[in-house]
């Protein structure tokens, strides 16, 4: 089993990436700047820690297999991230991505059509901007892991499609539940398949 660092562990991704993570018997350093709200799980270490300190980060970070970001990215800073992980020694990072940065059609991503959200604009275009420094990245095994575009709370299935930069949709839309998304995560860290890469989860 691996020894994991999750940084967000107590946001809506998070708390169930450490979940599935617990379940599956790998131990994990849960990192949040309120401890209090992450769960108690089996396995699980509880530390403080701040986005927004790369070496305090970096400390926090050291002696894992890996580490996934699940934070938001208008509540932290791509770079920064990135510094941390790379100053802690670590190679592997995967990072909880948005569907903005997805295609929609040949060289159209989906934040940029017309009845995209406004209130998750923001938001979107960050996490373009942190897929695209990872694409540039030399030092670090990055996997950054897009949702569909409804990414919301729901049941465990096991039954999801893998994509890779295009926005998945079926009959009822574009959507995956936190629950199945973080099976998908974890499954890529046990097996990684998506080494330096982007790829989408949906049903």
């Amino acid at each position: 089993m691996a020894h994991i660092a999750l940084i967000g562990a107590s946001g809506q991704a998070g708390s169930r990436l450490l979940k599935e993570l617990s379940d599956r018997g790998h131990t994990v350093t849960a990192i949040a700047r309120n401890p209090d709200k992450i769960a108690k799980l089996e396995n699980v270490t509880v530390k403080q820690g701040d986005v927004f300190d790369p070496s305090a980060l970096a400390v926090l970070l050291k002696g894992h297999d890996a580490v996934i970001s699940a934070v938001h990215f208008t509540a932290s800073d791509p770079a920064t991230l990135i510094e941390a992980v790379r100053a802690s020694g670590l190679k592997r990072y995967l990072v909880v991505g948005g569907a903005g940065s997805l295609e929609v059609a040949p060289g159209k991503r989906l934040v940029d059509t017309p009845d995209f959200p406004a209130q998750y604009k923001a938001e979107a275009l960050k996490g373009a901007e942190f897929l695209d420094l990872l694409r540039g990245e030399k030092q670090l095994d990055w996997t950054f892991l897009s949702p569909s575009a409804m990414f919301v709370a729901g049941e465990r299935t096991g039954k999801f499609r893998l994509g890779k930069d295009t926005l998945l949709t079926n009959a009822n839309g574009s959507s995956i539940s936190f629950e199945d998304y973080a099976i998908a995560m974890v499954d890529e860290i046990e097996k990684p398949a998506h080494s330096r890469q982007r790829f989408t989860v949906g049903y």
